[in-house]
């Protein structure tokens, strides 16, 4: 069972390296237009910071961070020597700032041009990805911000060396894919639902009293806690993908404590986790559908194409060159992954036309990719962060019998996705050890400084709509939104020089620009 991450389409570019595979690039010169409300300045990086909880102690607020050479981490190789890292001691429960403590690894090269504003904080998404082994390698595409800020990354509490959890072995990894997701019968269903509770066992065995300290709420208190040791007056910050919803419960937790915030591929904050499945349901098709007339294809008849090869792998996999097969989740997962960025359509052309002459090699490629499993058949643990988080977060536990429900409405906005995604609501925190906290995140923020939310309406994974909600949801004078005409996951970086430039004059600076302006493709 693999719920589609939400994470950065830097990552899903990597994730195709991994699986060996090629693409294009989009490109392009981009337009900007703008329209609403006016614009304002972003507050600076002075002031006396507020909160809206208790003062920390000293002991916490005061604690000196020890920076030194980084080292290799599972997920990448040493980085350079613009790199320090350090471990910044945290409370492993919040609610007793002076107990028992973890530790969480963090990443930074210092400022590199004229006058320092100061820390930028990046999360790029998951949950569950490594700010620790992401932020070197995307350091290049935010080099122009790195003339006046620090770039900081960190692993949250419960990924990679910030107590990382993994909740089953790679044996056990493996053999779960057998398992069928889109369950047909009693014994499916069964299997299903038993491999699910299996691995809520598995991660509470592996996290003990961690998995009910990492919620998002958790982290964004971790955030705030680094904003004071690194010695910010405000906390300036770049959330991608799901660090678009831990930035929108920073800001409602702090909000004066809120610097300049930008929030790029936004998490629908309104949304429940069964409104998540649907929204990621009608991004990936949206998705598909651009890729399809890409190719000349009318997008009905080639999603028809595409649902009836998946429906063939329910019950008769493909052979590969590796000699294990490609099921229908695989399948699944090999599809998504080349729809994070345009740049991989290539890939996935190349991979569904040899899946349709009966060679499943290439999308086994792309899912082992995106699952994060290397040529030794080792796996990496994103997805199981992912899930000891989302499930502390989301108190929704849909039935099987309100999934079925579900499923034709589902399967209504994709033919494709649809059947996978309706039953991962119902799978995904089955049996799960420990409650989860809220049916949608609060990310309200009065009196914070103005937020740039930018949204990409080709957005598979977080799509557009959200953007807006999010803004919204912010508070008047708080949420400002930015759109973008484009494709793949996320906006800064891919290839607007409209997006790229906002973002930068606000960041740099503090340029709001006017809510609503649009970046032409």
């Amino acid at each position: 069972m693999a719920r589609f991450v939400r994470w950065t389409a830097f990552g899903a570019a990597a994730a195709l390296l991994v699986a060996g595979c090629g693409g294009g690039s989009s490109s392009g010169d981009k337009n900007g237009s703008a329209g609403g409300r006016t614009s304002a300045s972003a507050s600076p990086s002075t002031g006396a910071p507020g909160t809206t909880t208790a003062a920390l102690p000293a002991s916490l607020t005061a604690q000196k961070l020890s920076w030194g050479r980084c080292k290799a981490t599972a997920d990448a190789p040493a980085p350079g020597n613009d790199w320090r890292c350090a471990t910044l001691r945290a409370p492993l429960d919040w609610s007793k700032p002076q107990g028992e403590m973890i530790g969480l690894a963090l990443i930074r090269a210092k400022a590199d041009g004229g006058e320092r504003i100061g820390s930028l904080l990046f999360n790029f998404g998951g949950p569950g990805g490594s700010g620790v082994s992401t932020m070197p390698q995307y350091a290049a595409t935010v080099s122009k911000l790195r003339e006046r800020y620090d770039l900081v990354s960190w692993d949250p509490r419960g990924v990679a060396v910030s107590e990382g959890v993994r909740c089953r072995s790679d044996k056990a990894i493996q053999a779960a894919e057998d398992i069928d997701a889109t369950p047909d019968t009693p014994a499916e269903e069964q299997a299903y639902f038993q491999d699910a509770a299996a691995f809520g066992k598995g991660c509470r065995k592996a996290a003990g009293k961690l998995l009910s300290h990492v919620s998002t709420t958790d982290t964004a208190r971790d955030m705030d806690l680094m904003r004071q040791v690194l010695g910010d007056a405000k906390m300036h910050y770049f959330g991608i993908s799901y660090g678009t919803e831990l930035g929108g419960v920073y800001a409602h937790l702090f909000p004066k404590n809120v610097g300049r915030l930008i929030l790029d591929a936004v998490v629908d904050p309104t949304a429940d986790s069964v409104g998540q499945a649907e929204n990621q349901t009608r991004g990936f098709q949206r998705a598909l559908d651009d890729y399809l007339k890409s190719t000349g294809q009318d997008p009905r008849q080639g999603t028809r194409k595409i649902a009836n090869l998946v429906k063939r792998l329910d019950a008769h996999p493909l052979p590969t060159s590796s000699g294990r097969k490609l099921t229908q989740s695989l399948a699944l997962t090999g599809i998504v992954l080349p729809l994070y960025s345009k740049s991989g359509w290539p890939t996935l052309t190349s991979a569904l036309d040899a899946a349709q002459r009966g060679d499943g090699s290439e999308l086994l490629q792309l899912a082992d990719g995106y699952n994060e499993r290397d040529a030794s058949g080792h796996y990496g643990t994103t997805t199981h962060s992912q899930r000891v988080i989302s499930c502390l977060d989301d108190r929704q536990r849909p039935t099987a019998a309100q999934t079925k429900r579900l499923l034709p409405t589902f399967e209504r906005i994709s033919p494709v996705f649809g059947d996978f995604l309706g039953w991962d609501t119902a799978g995904w925190c089955h049996d799960w050890p420990v409650a989860g906290q809220y049916d949608h995140p609060e990310v309200s923020a009065p009196g914070a400084a103005p937020i740039l939310v930018v949204g990409n309406t080709g957005d598979p994974a977080t799509p557009y709509e959200g953007a807006r909600k999010m803004a919204d949801g912010l508070g008047g004078g708080v949420g400002v939104e930015l759109t973008w005409k484009g494709e793949g996951h996320g906006a800064y970086g891919n290839g607007s020089d409209c997006v790229d430039s906002t973002v930068n004059a606000y960041l740099l600076d503090g340029t709001v620009p006017k809510d609503g302006k649009v970046c032409a493709s």
